[in-house]
């Protein structure tokens, strides 16, 4: 790796943690990964379900675990209970020490931005606009890949659109 690259080149995502990080701060979240990677810490299925709000700290002058709060709909509360057990050991393998000890869940919707299904392709006038746009690319690995990300921003922008 080269020491003398420039600033510019540096990846997104080494800049989310740190312009998001003293927001989470105020909820108790010492660093952001546990809501950035929430649906690789808990899996697909019940990220969907809920998502972590909060993380509260005993006072100071005790060493017991924080208790971490998810949001969770109404209709999987129950099953997620049952899962708090499983959430618990999977948070604290992420964040690599026994951080949490309980959970506690609130039951309502949930804040994050509905999202279309990530497995539903793109539809054909954007797959084709994609592929007319990056045409001129050479490297053919990288016009398949501009071209699958330029069909997902234009399906996206379509959706808008509609």
């Amino acid at each position: 790796m080269r020491k003398d690259k420039p600033l510019w080149s540096r990846p997104l995502a080494d800049l989310v943690g740190a312009a998001i990080d003293p927001v989470l701060a105020r909820q108790g979240f010492s660093q952001s990964d546990v809501v950035l990677y929430w649906e690789e810490i808990v899996g697909e299925r019940l990220a969907h379900a809920c998502e972590p709000i909060c993380l509260r700290w005993p006072p100071r002058a005790h060493q017991e675990p924080a208790t971490l709060v998810i949001r969770v709909e109404s209709g999987f509360a129950l099953e997620l209970q049952h899962l708090s057990g499983l959430v618990t050991e999977r948070v604290n393998a992420h964040l690599g020490y026994a951080c949490v000890g309980r959970l506690v869940l609130k039951q309502g919707p949930l804040l994050r931005r509905s999202v279309k299904n990530p497995c539903q392709p793109p539809r054909q006038e954007a797959i084709a606009a994609a592929e007319t746009a990056v045409a001129d690319i050479e490297d053919a690995e990288l016009r398949q890949a501009l071209s699958r990300l330029g069909a997902r921003v234009l399906d996206s922008a379509l959706d808008r659109k509609l």
